[in-house]
């Protein structure tokens, strides 16, 4: 099983929320949340606002702490065919400065502003899901129900 702690940034603004577009190994994409792997000795408040940056070209501010999300894919689901366990830290972040640019050489593209009833129409990352219902309920205990994935909600 492989694992990732991992850190998300919420970023909503006038009923919009900044989302990127991921594309996988095998070059299906789908749309999730600006984000990414805590490094080595790294804080995940200081990885939320690099992955920011690198994803999207924008700068922001940590405003709070959401919440977390702990999940397994099995393996059958999983982008790699192994099972997976990710740590998932979700912050609300506020936008600072910048426009949105697709991350040079990486992962993900096509950084928009995203009108918040559009996106569930979208093919997308459960991590939306999760971001969105944590920013909108703001559970005591940081934590929010499993989001099934299925149809345009991917792993």
């Amino acid at each position: 099983m492989s694992f990732r702690l991992a850190a998300y940034a919420v970023c909503i603004h006038n009923n919009q929320i900044l989302l990127t577009r991921y594309v996988t190994p095998t070059g299906d994409t789908h749309w999730t949340l600006p984000g990414g792997q805590v490094e080595h000795a790294e804080d995940p408040y200081d990885t939320v606002t690099r992955e920011l940056t690198e994803e999207t070209g924008c700068t922001g501010h940590v405003d709070h702490l959401l919440g977390v999300d702990s999940r397994v894919i099995p393996a059958a689901e999983a982008i790699r065919g192994s099972e997976h366990h990710n740590v998932g830290i979700f912050y609300q972040v506020r936008i600072t400065a910048g426009t949105p640019r697709p991350e040079p050489d990486g992962a993900t593209t096509d950084p928009a502003w995203t009108p918040l009833p559009q996106v569930s129409r979208l093919r997308r990352s459960s991590l939306v899901d999760i971001g969105l219902a944590l920013a909108t309920t703001r559970p005591a205990n940081g934590h929010v129900a499993p989001v099934p994935t299925g149809g345009l909600i991917q792993h």
